[in-house]
């Protein structure tokens, strides 16, 4: 039953948050731009825009992580002043990171109550502290094993606990950074559904996120940011996925075509049998078997954490597989014959990591240094052998950024000061430039803006058509049924099945995700329509 409010009541009810003419700076970067827009209570409330365009930063400000330069905050009609997340979150705000912010050696119970426990140890007077947490659970649908550990739950138990400990702490706003980039497509159900019983409260929502899909689906209204403006805020109900990516990048965003034709070229990749035991003797991937042809994306799909990342840390020569083969082209890789990164990319194999950051940049150098990273031994690049010669090596770093629109095309410009989509389109170019015959791409749009997302997958797929072999591994369910010939399904280390692209099915994809088999999984939607 829809339950609409009388008018007079709606008219005296001030919003639940109201930014006037808020302004950020960080040096000569204006992050937030005399920014004025308001949240009703009670709603869920998408912010959307590119990376670099302020949504953090102005969220970063309600949640009191930094202080405004100019313009104010009020909430509920009255002008506040949060100067720290503890101010916020006893003015009643709350925030779920994108990373959460949990202790993994404590239990789940321990982790919601820490911080808020007074004068006693957690190991003491928890009586009362569970009663309210199991009651927190019960009457919005969160339930997790208060006793468990944080690091034996998957990763979507863990951000029900990071909702719990919010509303522990009696948040009437919560703020949610791109929730749902961990979750199975039937996590997200439960997560909206979730979402929707909070708003029904009286609660506010604030939803971050890159997918406008989701903000569709979910808010009632939304606001774009754009180079630090807001741009508008308005209804859910009267824009269409194209109009808000528009509005974000300022220009219209084209779409994926699904016609394509089929790969004809020879394997290039061929893995048999393969298996990795980490140290701790876990097995991480189990007996994966799988091929990809030339002119062929295959996509890997899974929740984060089910043998993805060291799938691709063996195929790149980071790690030796425990039992197994891989081929990669003419080169050989077993236990008992392991290989190495330079191996690997001598072998015409290029490697775009999950985490650029950690694996794919040095943050501290410039963009000139990060763009010939690996490619010492190239060839490729002039000014780069025995001896260096930094003007030429700037120059052709200034082509690459160009030929892959990275933004500002400064070479000597430090690279952690790029947003993250010009920063993987510079890793990106940087990859490409070998001309290589595979390509290992990890996470390719991960913090990733639409415009960014949208010259990424065109570049991939110029890649798949001049013959290259790419093995694309993406927790986007959607990036990955846009992209891929053919999906494989990881779950738990094991491959569930195999999907060809007239195959392919967000609910079919979403069981196999969660340990369902492809033949059962096809079964049990097939089932469910009949």
């Amino acid at each position: 039953m829809l339950i609409t409010k009388p008018e007079s009541i709606l008219q005296a009810v001030p919003p639940a948050i109201e930014f006037i003419g808020l302004t950020k700076k960080f040096g000569s970067l204006l992050a937030n731009d005399n920014v004025s827009f308001a949240i009703s209570a009670g709603t869920i409330h998408g912010i959307v825009g590119e990376n670099g365009a302020g949504k953090s930063t102005l969220m970063s400000t309600l949640f009191g992580l930094y202080k405004p330069d100019a313009g104010e905050i009020r909430l509920n009609g009255k002008a506040v002043s949060i100067r720290s997340p503890s101010a916020a979150i006893q003015r009643g705000v709350g925030m779920v990171h994108q990373h959460f912010v949990l202790v993994d050696r404590l239990t789940a119970l321990q982790n919601v109550i820490v911080g808020s426990e007074g004068r006693f140890w957690l190991g003491g007077k928890t009586s009362a502290c569970r009663e309210k947490v199991t009651a927190i659970q019960q009457r919005y649908g969160l339930a997790f094993p208060l006793d468990a550990t944080i690091r034996s739950l998957p990763v979507g138990v863990q951000q029900r606990v990071e909702i719990v400990k919010s509303l522990y702490r009696d948040a009437e706003i919560l703020i949610l950074d791109e929730p749902t980039s961990v979750l199975t497509p039937d996590e997200v159900k439960g997560l909206f559904h979730v979402f929707r019983s909070l708003a029904a409260e009286g609660k506010t929502i604030i939803l971050i996120t890159h997918k406008l899909q989701e903000v569709l689906d979910v808010t009632d209204n939304v606001t774009v940011l754009r180079q630090g403006r807001c741009i508008v805020t308005t209804p859910t109900n009267s824009v269409t996925r194209a109009s808000l990516a528009e509005m974000m990048v300022g220009r219209k965003v084209g779409r994926i075509s699904d016609a394509r034709a089929p790969a004809t070229g020879d394997v290039k990749i061929d893995v048999r049998d393969l298996t990795f035991r980490d140290p701790s003797e876990t097995v991480r991937v189990n007996g994966l078997s799988f091929d990809v042809h030339g002119g062929e994306i295959l996509g890997i799909a899974g929740v984060s954490g089910n043998g993805q990342t060291e799938l691709l840390s063996m195929l790149a020569g980071l790690v030796s597989p425990s039992d197994g083969n891989i081929q990669l082209g003419s080169l050989t890789v077993t236990p008992s014959q392991p290989t190495s990164p330079i191996k690997v990319r001598a072998s015409g194999v290029a490697h775009v990591p999950e985490d650029r950051l950690r694996h794919g940049l040095v943050p501290k150098w410039s963009a000139l240094e990060n763009s010939v990273l690996g490619l010492q031994r190239s060839g490729k690049v002039a000014g780069l052998g025995n001896w260096i010669v930094r003007s030429k090596i700037a120059e052709w770093c200034r082509e690459l950024m160009i030929a892959h629109d990275v933004r500002p095309p400064d070479p000597h410009r430090p690279i952690r000061v790029f947003s993250g989509g010009n920063q993987q389109k510079l890793v990106i170019g940087r990859e490409l430039a070998l001309d290589p015959e595979i390509i290992l791409i990890g996470q390719p749009t991960r913090g990733v803006d639409i415009g960014a997302i949208e010259s990424i997958h065109r570049k991939l797929l110029a890649q798949r058509q001049a013959g290259k072999a790419i093995l694309l591994v993406s927790v986007e369910l959607e990036e990955v049924m846009d992209l891929s010939d053919r999906i494989l399904v990881m779950f738990e280390g094991r491959s569930m099945g195999e999907l060809n692209r007239d195959e392919f099915d967000e609910r079919v994809i979403g069981l196999m995700m969660a340990g369902s088999q492809r033949d059962s999984a096809i079964e049990q939607i097939g089932g469910g329509e009949g």
